[in-house]
């Protein structure tokens, strides 16, 4: 008998999670194989569960386990191997871009690491593009920097307007920088952890003051035509503002340069 099965008298037991939630079968097992995989119930580099054993522990049926192992495969966390069954990879091969394997990732890691390279590859990026829009931004666009600026000031007590005017600040540099890529990348890397408390950190106003100073000393560079001063007020700006938010008892070794 499967878990949607009942005798008659019994009381009727609920379905699992995965089952009542909204995306489809395939979807939902994917999610909780990606976190299973994440949290090393299934280790890199031992098969998963053959389809049968799938199939009774989530209640469904070939089809969809064959779906969400084939998502899996998409995601870089397993690879399908003749004689010897569908074998999880290694972390090395998974891809970190994937909102679930990212979001999985963020909630085990402990040092915070993985965020550490999340800081270190938005700032290479974003200072990289700082230096762009120092050299070809138009009028408009330093004005709509200062006002934005101007306007955080006054936002410092409402962190979550703050947030957004934030946002708007960096999106503003990297569209005038031109870098479609670099742009998409850092917008994809935001998306994960835009409500991640471990990310974003406590909303306090003097964090808000102090990342607005940040964001001043960047706008005054790009203002003057400083591709170096706008370059290295960015890459200062998003380090000192992670190392604020920053609460693990691990050293952000990964930061230093």
């Amino acid at each position: 008998m499967t878990a949607s099965q009942e005798s008659p008298g019994s009381v009727p037991v609920p379905p699992p999670a995965w089952v009542r939630r909204p995306a489809s079968l395939g979807k939902a097992v994917t999610a909780e194989l990606v976190e299973r995989i994440v949290r090393g119930v299934h280790p890199s580099g031992t098969p998963l569960p053959p389809e049968p054993v799938l199939c009774e522990t989530f209640s469904v049926s070939r089809t969809v386990v064959r779906e969400a192992v084939k998502i899996l495969q998409e995601k870089g966390l397993v690879q399908v191997r003749q004689g010897a069954g569908t074998m999880v990879t290694p972390p090395t091969m998974w891809d970190m871009l994937d909102e679930l394997v990212l979001a999985a990732t963020i909630d085990m890691d402990e040092s915070l690491g993985i965020l550490d390279d999340l800081v270190v590859t938005r700032r290479l990026l974003e200072s990289d593009m700082a230096y762009l829009a120092a050299r070809v931004a138009g009028e408009e666009t330093i004005e709509r920097l200062r006002g934005l600026v101007d306007r955080m000031d006054e936002l410092v007590g409402d962190h979550v307007t703050y947030a957004d005017h934030d946002r708007a600040f960096h999106d503003t540099i990297m569209q005038a920088s031109g870098n479609r890529i670099a742009r998409g990348v850092v917008r994809a890397l935001e998306s994960q952890v835009i409500n991640t408390a471990r990310y974003m950190g406590k909303p306090e106003r003097a964090l808000c003051v102090a990342s607005n100073q940040g964001h001043r000393r960047i706008y005054e560079r790009i203002a003057a035509r400083d591709p170096d001063g706008a370059s290295e007020a960015m890459f200062t700006h998003i380090t000192e503002a992670w190392l604020v938010r920053r609460n693990a008892p691990s050293a952000p070794v990964r930061l230093q340069r």
